[in-house]
């Protein structure tokens, strides 16, 4: 298990992009750089990552200054440590580009103590999850914590991933819920080169997550919910923020 903060130090200005895919493909250039296969990264029989673009928006404009990245396979976890700053780059139809090779790389300690039950978090990423009631053809995604069966959910596809059983309680914290019943936000997810674009829908909050120490470690590296190897659901400490 390793997690990388991948951080553009000031007076660096930060990276402009429009959606999602060209952080994720200049992570993928990156991870092949290493010594990744693409089995081992994209699709579904990938093994576990996930990643976080921290900044701000302006509009339909992200802006990041420091990427995530954190894996909780062992394979992964040493190709991590292989990663180079210069090969963390993307240029997308001749219009965008992403440069981070003039970025810091640094290993995030591991937040879990001996013995520990709870990490209070918030999301990096958003959390993704499929609204399996009303999705049909179209996906439907969830827009309200409270209306999550989070604890099956997450349990569920952790479980799988690890091929153990996984016992987590996620618990979002009541309070915000309620001041802020809105906590969903689109995230421009691709863009095509003919012109077409994909969304998802992903969900905010400060939250709880109550488990075994063997437990809260895998969610740590691997992320919460759906699409974590596409940038979702990565977690922060709360206590730490974000920052720069």
């Amino acid at each position: 298990m390793l997690r990388l903060r991948i951080q553009l130090l000031k007076p660096e200005k930060a990276q402009t992009y429009s959606h999602q895919d060209l952080i994720h493909d200049a992570l993928v250039n990156a991870w092949v750089a290493a010594g990744a296969t693409t089995e081992d990264i994209i699709g579904d029989g990938s093994k576990p990552w996930t990643f976080a673009a921290l900044g701000w928006h302006r509009g339909h404009t992200g802006f990041v200054h420091t990427l995530i990245v954190s894996t909780s396979d062992p394979v992964l976890a040493r190709l991590l440590t292989r990663f180079k700053a210069d090969t963390i780059k993307k240029r997308r139809f001749n219009e965008e580009f992403l440069d981070f090779s003039k970025a810091n790389i640094s290993i995030e300690p591991d937040p879990v103590f001996p013995q520990q039950t709870q990490l209070a978090c918030l999301f990096y990423s958003p959390l993704v999850l499929k609204d399996k009631q009303r999705s049909g053809i179209k996906k439907v995604w969830h827009s309200n914590l409270a209306e999550c069966d989070l604890d099956g959910r997450i349990n569920h596809r952790l479980s799988t991933l690890s091929e153990r059983e996984v016992k987590l309680s996620i618990l979002p914290d009541s309070l915000y819920l309620r001041a802020n019943p809105k906590h969903s936000v689109l995230v421009n997810l691709k863009r095509f080169q003919n012109g077409s674009k994909s969304f998802v829908v992903g969900m905010q909050a400060p939250l709880i997550i109550t488990g075994s120490e063997e437990d809260l470690r895998l969610a740590w590296y691997t992320g919460l919910g759906e699409k974590t190897r596409n940038g979702f659901g990565c977690l922060g400490l709360l206590e730490t923020g974000v920052g720069r």
